[in-house]
């Protein structure tokens, strides 16, 4: 089981600079090992992920995160786009009933649309 090459292993000096450890000058391998963790800018999700996994949360709560994560987006985007749906029949309906009732109901329904816009414009005063 041991045919796949040896991982290299990069070390950071004092002065800052990165060396392959085999490479290193005699004055340096003796000393501690320098022990460098890299977060690299990702999707939000991954990131937490990485952490989570990194803290020894386990893998339960990385696998939560990301079966979850974009079920919670797919909901509230559901919700928004029902209640948009929902606003624009409303309007649609309201705009038709002002229709039927000024054009069908005679000088009554001219009488009842003006009372109604009358208190709409109050309404509006009073806020």
């Amino acid at each position: 089981m041991n045919h796949l090459p040896e991982p290299t292993h990069v070390v950071q000096l004092p002065d800052g600079t990165h060396v392959y450890a085999d490479q290193m000058p005699a004055t340096f391998q003796s000393g501690p090992q320098v022990v460098h963790q890299h977060i690299h800018q990702s999707a939000p999700d991954r990131t937490v992920q990485r952490l989570a996994l990194g803290s020894g949360v386990g893998a339960g709560a990385v696998a939560a995160g990301v079966y979850f994560g974009p079920l919670l987006i797919a909901a509230l985007t559901a919700i928004a786009a029902n209640f948009a749906f929902l606003a624009f029949l409303a309007l649609i309906l309201g705009w038709g009933v002002h229709t039927v009732v000024k054009s069908i109901g005679g000088s009554h329904g001219e009488a009842a649309v003006k009372n109604v816009g009358k208190a709409a414009k109050l309404a509006r005063r009073r806020r």
